[in-house]
């Protein structure tokens, strides 16, 4: 092989890596944001900030490839945002973006770069949600429900949460007028977020109970089936954190109050169902554990359960809940590991194969 053959092998194999790069991979933005911010609530803070600079450098990494990718292959991406089944992950560049400026507000105390990466995601947020219904509610040759709904839809819902997080950790350190701008943008996305959530768990619960499953449908993004509504604790406990500065948040308090405790015991109810189906699909059906990026959807679940646990049981004093956050914590941390090991092998894999 010459020389010059080489070099073109090379570029072909690069551009079809780039062409073929999801979304999805955000999640890992996701992953270890959530997991960095719950060891800072469990003032963990070594864990946190060393998992804070990584995902700076991730966050660089994945924006790179997807600016590339909308240049040279911005079919590619249309075609995305058509598709029932990976329209939803774009979604994981809002959350990822939101949770990377709720690490620089709470690890750094770097409130400029906070808003920025807040208007970033709010931008980001009203692109995708509305080009992505719009794809799908146009579409001409649509999917059953079978093929078409699952855990990824939830996305959308973990999405929209992460803006009422941020602009409600941000809305604590304005000025008064953008203190009520902040705090009310909190509230509007956290109502969003939980209809959206009855909309779509509500297909998703009619999909599982009449439809054939196979342990391949049963994908690590079903997690975010609790994660949605983890998120969704987390943007209510700051709402009630925030009360004392907007008066009309302290009108709603019983009823802010009572739905985040309500989120809250729907996640939890979650946590022993998706284990045991975890359980059916790799042990009784015996599928096998192979790195994807979608494995990152099943890690921030449970980095957000802790997250959301230490503001609840703070907010609302629930101190018989105190052991909590720290055992999610473990787990998330020990998922985290083994799936950023799976993702260095895969990374390697492809070097060599190069």
């Amino acid at each position: 092989m010459t020389l010059n053959t080489r070099i073109d092998s090379a570029n072909n194999m690069s551009n079809k890596g780039l062409s073929s790069f999801s979304p999805a991979n955000f999640g890992m933005v996701m992953a270890t944001g959530i997991v960095s911010l719950a060891a800072y609530f469990l003032n963990l803070k070594s864990i946190s900030s060393v998992l804070f600079y990584l995902n700076n450098i991730l966050f660089l990494l994945f924006s790179l490839l997807i600016i590339f990718k909308l240049i040279y292959y911005p079919r590619v991406l249309l075609n995305v945002i058509r598709s029932h089944k990976k329209s939803f992950s774009l979604f994981t560049l809002v959350a990822g973006t939101n949770v990377l400026g709720a690490q620089y507000y709470l690890i750094l105390g770097h409130h400029v770069m906070a808003v920025v990466l807040m208007c970033m995601g709010l931008m980001l947020w009203l692109i995708i949600t509305y080009g992505v219904f719009v794809g799908l509610i146009t579409k001409e040759n649509k999917p059953s429900i079978s093929n078409a709904v699952g855990g990824s839809w939830l996305l959308v819902v973990v999405a929209t949460q992460s803006v009422a997080v941020l602009s409600g950790l941000l809305s604590a350190n304005m000025s008064l007028q953008h203190n009520l701008i902040l705090s009310f943008l909190s509230l509007f996305m956290w109502l969003v977020g939980g209809m959206l959530y009855i909309w779509l768990t509500s297909l998703i619960i009619y999909r599982y109970m009449f439809y054939k499953l196979s342990p391949h449908d049963m994908e690590p993004p079903n997690w975010i089936n609790m994660g949605a509504m983890a998120i969704s604790v987390l943007a209510g406990s700051i709402l009630v954190g925030n009360a004392s500065n907007a008066s009309y948040l302290g009108s709603l308090m019983p009823f802010v109050k009572g739905f985040t405790i309500f989120y809250w015991a729907i996640a939890t109810w979650w946590i022993p169902l998706l284990v045991l189906l975890s359980i059916w699909r790799h042990i009784y059906k015996r599928y096998p554990m192979q790195y994807g990026p979608l494995y990152w959807g099943a890690v921030f679940p449970l980095g957000m359960y802790s997250a959301s646990s230490f503001q609840l049981l703070n907010v609302m004093n629930l101190p018989f809940l105190s052991s909590l956050p720290m055992v999610f914590f473990y787990i998330a941390m020990v998922a985290w590991l083994l799936t950023f090991y799976g993702f260095v092998m895969h990374v390697r894999g492809i070097v060599l194969f190069h």
